[in-house]
């Protein structure tokens, strides 16, 4: 699972949850998968990326000092091209493998094996 995955994703699927966001992320199995770097495609990704969820969780799961990602976004980002490299590199080269996600409001964990987080929730929870 992509770190642009777990950004968007959220638990509002339970009963009785009002965000579910964000997801608390547990990494168990990370890669690093190099992806092809565009400038425009990142920068147009950007505006719809929560950035200190972003940021919160490089840093939660160790990878912060290989992103080197500053806690806020340039204004400059646009044109910015260093910072749209550590951009794409944490949302579309960090994938985790194996582990989990946990609704923040309830706590219902959620797998993550071979990189697919399983969301799938029981009939009595929806």
């Amino acid at each position: 699972m992509k770190l642009i995955t777990h950004n968007l994703l959220t638990s509002r699927m339970i009963s009785k949850v009002q965000s579910g966001y964000p997801l608390k992320l547990t990494a168990n199995e990370v890669v690093i998968k190099e992806s092809e770097f565009s400038a425009t495609f990142t920068a147009k990704l950007l505006p719809r990326i929560c950035w200190e969820v972003l940021f919160d969780t490089v840093k939660s799961i160790g990878y912060e000092e290989t992103t080197e990602l500053p806690s806020e976004v340039p204004e400059d980002f646009e044109s910015n091209d260093d910072f749209l490299k550590k951009a794409h590199h944490a949302l579309l080269e960090i994938d985790v493998i194996a582990g989990e996600l946990e609704c923040p409001e309830t706590g219902r964990k959620f797998q993550i094996q071979n990189g697919v987080p399983n969301m799938l929730v029981n009939e009595d929870e929806v």
